[in-house]
């Protein structure tokens, strides 16, 4: 497996404070897709990241290489509106991850 983050850019850069309602409806089927693919275990993590007056987000994915991270980014169903998402996809070369609390409790 290899790791990627992943980069989401926005349409402008006070975005989502000047997000219209049909962008709002999108990224609630952006975020329902990355919810997916976290419980299908690709998406490590994934969430928005609030710089200056705007956001962008963000994902950190496990997948077999690059081509499978560009196909994650490519079928976001906000990267496919026409409203000017695109991905921004870097290689991890290596990860630290915290251990698994789950079956511990």
């Amino acid at each position: 497996m290899a790791y990627f983050f992943l980069r989401l850019v926005p349409p402008r850069s006070r975005f989502p404070n000047d997000a219209t309602g049909e962008e709002m409806a999108a990224m609630e089927r952006h975020a329902e897709y990355w919810r997916h693919n976290a419980e299908a275990g690709s998406a490590i993590a994934v969430g928005p990241v609030f710089e200056g007056e705007g956001a962008w987000g963000m994902a950190v994915v496990s997948v077999e290489d690059r081509e499978a991270a560009k196909a994650l980014a490519d079928a976001d169903p906000i990267v496919r509106s026409s409203f000017g998402f695109h991905f921004e996809i870097l290689p991890m070369p290596s990860i630290i991850l915290r251990p698994s609390s789950a079956g511990n409790e």
